[in-house]
């Protein structure tokens, strides 16, 4: 079958008209496709991003292990240690939320719940960027302690954690917000 530029295969358009009640349109995405057409698009994105995610968080958590094995670890305060730890702890519980949507699909391939497993997998990637930025936060803490060796340090993880939050969250956040309000204009018509 070959698709149409809006996403529909030829034919459906027939089929729609006579009654095809499993063609729906997206009122996300102003798509025409079915629910697992839906689910497949939507799991190919989230793989895209998890790749990018899942790549930045294996290379942090691989320098977070070096660490530990070097020389100068030892001369580290009791504070520098403790936050050292929980930053591997966060980069290991970042590592495992990124990658347990790929287990989630591959645990449930075949069974016919595919939108389900978006949802669920969706969620974790939401859950693995908030512990990413944990993890982010705690490693910014622990270089910036040992490299100024005062409360500048606390201050410059601040702005970052702020900067993270904003790229990240509120940026989206607000896009979404927006296209949520020219949604409903859209869907409610002109006022008379």
């Amino acid at each position: 079958m070959v698709r149409s530029s809006d996403g529909a295969r030829d034919g459906d358009a027939d089929a729609g008209a006579a009654g095809g009640a499993d063609r729906a349109t997206d009122r996300d995405s102003g798509r025409r496709e079915t629910e697992e057409e839906r689910a497949d698009r939507r799991w190919s994105d989230l793989l895209q991003e998890l790749r990018v995610a899942q790549t930045g968080v294996q290379i942090l958590f691989g320098f977070l292990l070096a660490v530990v094995f070097q020389p100068r670890f030892t001369e580290l305060s009791v504070t520098d240690r403790n936050i050292y730890v929980v930053t591997v702890l966060l980069g290991s519980a970042t590592a495992a939320t990124l990658i347990g949507p790929v287990s989630y699909h591959r645990l449930l391939t075949g069974r016919r719940v595919k939108p389900v497993t978006v949802v669920w997998a969706s969620r974790l990637t939401v859950l693995g960027l908030v512990l990413l930025f944990c993890t982010m936060c705690s490693a910014l803490l622990l270089i910036l302690r040992v490299a100024l060796h005062n409360g500048a340090a606390l201050w410059l993880v601040g702005g970052m954690a702020l900067w993270f939050l904003v790229c990240w969250f509120a940026f989206p956040l607000w896009e979404r917000a927006r296209a949520d309000g020219r949604g409903r204009r859209r869907r409610s018509g002109p006022r008379d």
